[in-house]
């Protein structure tokens, strides 16, 4: 596990030193490679690469990179978990090895296979080859998007890197705002790829390739597309529901202890994040099933209604393994708030990134590899959303006139709606935020099928908000517009998008930054690509049965442990970032989003911001997510702008 560094300068003229600019922006992210570092500069061509070294496999100096094999290049960050068996495959074609690393085996795998050598590879991975030879430069990306891998491209300078945070140390990056990504970041609280925060700045799309030839030409194409197992299982549909749901979940089983224990490969200590539901008490009865012992960690809050710890802790217990937790407190999270636009350098709205941080800073005491059981619920049918989505659209075709009811609320203004509501207020149900509410409820009505449905349930500022912001961007996108698969069952169509937009761009990079600004290196046991193929074919009735979700990963885990540690709702990963910031972190929120402060920087219109920030500090109704992301932009411009 590392971070990587690159650029290519078609227009480079001396005027600048490619050797101290690559070291430059190589260190930016000495966070998440504190053992080593190199630099490769190209003596026939202005191409410079950097690498930062965690060293996890081969800690000798074998492993240093960038690390050249005749004419090809490589810097890498990730891991391909099955190196051992590609390497013994090579050295039947002849080839030699002289370190233990995977890095050697993909760098001489693509030797000898080229581009089809990823399809070998099992694993988290971002990689760049250069080609000496041919004057090509080669990024890639892993299938489900674990590892990062950004890059811009302007005027000649093609620039790609682990974190945003290294573009800016080149004299010729240029800062602008992509007003798209901000609508989408206000809209999702993260921005899914191939979108950034800044023009001219793209996140390469899991499972994907990009070439850069030495004309400055792009092509960028899929190796791997999560949408045709859901076809394939479509199309297979019958010979699944013929098999039986014992025979299913024993083959499931092997093969999730499979990639759980191939998660494990290691020269240094690995442990677990255990939050006591599904997913991780799953990884960890697993492997505890085959002898493994692991060390598990939790984040706990003193808020019993964000609290997980107590069942970690049963879970821990019951198992047996050597577990660690610690309890956040607001002062804790004063302390690492400000941390977050160093951390993420993009605007990110997830709050869990700060129990993720400090679950990351406590396991790294004891361990330099942890796991992370992320992947579940958009496998297997976890979110609470996804049934409570289908059971509306399955109301809302009940209700007689429900077009004349979705016109006659679109044309009542929602500031009309709320006084008309503060007057009846005595006998209506009682509602914090009714304006929010109200213009989700109009939104609702008009919506044609579930997965517009589904858009309006993940977002916050929809576009009737962000108008009275001021925020517009030239090019209006829905995750609803990702491509997707005509005719799958609506959960299913959920789930693919989880998969392609939620999971890579919010989840995964919540864990990523969190883990590597520690140094410990953060496993994926869950996102095998052989699991991902699985259950992508794998029908939605052996998911969500008789209002049971996660259907069959339970008749596994509960096989291992007893249903009572781990049978209670979804809770998620959920943190009191509402009850902080109307008391011990109010003052904050009040710093960063100032109206005069907001009109200064003259990106959004600071009355709007002025009434939000006064609704939810004084209970008038607000969605206090929306300050969130607006509390967490501000932050990240005071950083990076």
């Amino acid at each position: 596990m590392c971070r990587i560094v690159g650029f290519i300068d078609f227009n480079f003229n001396n005027s600048y030193s490619l050797g101290e600019t690559i070291t430059l922006m190589r260190d930016t992210l000495i966070h998440g490679g504190p053992d080593d570092a190199g630099v490769f500069i190209d003596k026939d061509f202005p191409v410079a690469l950097g690498h930062r070294r965690l060293s996890i496999l081969d800690l000798s100096p074998l492993g240093h990179q960038p690390m050249e094999f005749e004419n090809l290049v490589i810097t890498y960050n990730g891991e391909v978990y099955n190196f051992k068996e590609i390497r013994k495959e090579l050295e039947r074609e002849g080839y030699k090895f002289i370190s233990n690393s995977d890095t050697e085996v993909i760098l001489k795998a693509f030797h000898r296979w080229g581009f089809s050598a990823v399809h070998k590879f099992r694993g988290m991975f971002a990689f760049a080859l250069w080609n000496k030879k041919d004057k090509k430069l080669v990024l890639c990306r892993d299938r489900i998007g674990v590892k990062p891998l950004y890059y811009y491209y302007k005027d000649g300078l093609f620039m790609f890197a682990s974190e945003l945070k290294a573009f800016h140390k080149h004299p010729k990056f240029e800062k602008k705002l992509n007003l798209t990504g901000l609508s989408l970041y206000l809209k999702y609280g993260y921005i899914p790829a191939p979108y950034s925060i800044f023009e001219n700045v793209h996140k390469l799309k899991p499972g994907h390739f990009l070439v850069l030839d030495q004309k400055g030409n792009i092509e960028e194409f899929p190796y791997w597309k999560v949408e045709d197992y859901f076809l394939k299982g479509k199309e297979e549909k019958d010979k699944w529901l013929k098999r039986s749901e014992e025979e299913l979940a024993q083959e499931l089983e092997e093969i999730l202890t499979e990639s759980f224990k191939l998660r494990l490969v290691s020269d240094v200590p690995v442990g677990m994040f255990l939050s006591g539901g599904i997913d991780s008490s799953t990884v960890c009865a697993l492997l505890s099933k085959e002898g493994i012992k692991l060390k598990t960690f939790t984040i706990g809050f003193y808020e019993k209604k964000y609290n997980e710890a107590e069942y970690a802790k049963k879970v821990a217990e019951y198992l047996g393994t050597e577990h660690t937790e610690l309890y956040c407190t607001p002062k804790e999270a004063f302390e690492i708030i400000p941390k977050l636009p160093e951390i993420y350098d993009e605007p990110f709205g997830d709050s869990s990134a700060i129990p993720t941080y400090l679950v990351s800073r406590l396991a790294k005491s004891r361990v330099k590899v942890s796991l992370s059981a992320d992947g579940g619920d958009e496998q297997f049918c976890g979110y609470t959303v996804y049934w409570l989505i289908t059971e509306r659209m399955a109301k809302l075709s009940k209700i007689p006139f429900s077009g004349l009811l979705a016109y006659t609320l679109n044309i009542i203004h929602p500031d009309f709606a709320l006084k008309l509501y503060n007057a009846f207020k005595p006998i209506l149900p009682k509602y914090t935020n009714f304006r929010d509410k109200y213009i989700k409820l109009r939104n609702v009505l008009k919506a044609k099928d579930v997965m517009e449905q589904y858009d309006l349930a993940v977002s916050y500022f929809l576009e009737e908000d962000l108008k009275p912001l001021g925020v517009g961007s030239s090019e209006k996108r829905d995750l609803k517009d990702w491509a997707l698969v005509d005719g799958l069952d609506p959960l299913a169509s959920m789930m693919l998008l989880d998969l392609k937009t939620y999971l890579p761009d919010d989840i995964l990079v919540k864990v990523d930054r969190a883990t590597m600004s520690v140094a410990i290196e953060g496993r994926e046991p869950f996102l095998d690509h052989r699991i991902v193929e699985w259950t992508s074919q794998l029908p939605v009735e052996f998911k969500y049965k008789n209002g049971v979700s996660k259907y069959l990963l339970r008749k596994i885990l509960y096989k291992h442990i007893p249903k009572e540690l781990v049978g209670r709702p979804k809770q998620g990963f959920g943190v009191p970032i509402y009850e902080w910031f109307k008391k011990e972190l109010r003052e904050l929120y009040v710093e960063y989003l100032d109206g005069e402060r907001i009109k200064k920087e003259g990106l959004f219109n600071h009355l709007e911001v002025k009434r939000l920030l006064e609704d939810f500090l004084s209970d008038r109704g607000v969605n206090h997510n929306k300050l969130w992301l607006l509390f967490v932009f501000e932050m990240w411009r005071d950083k990076w702008w």
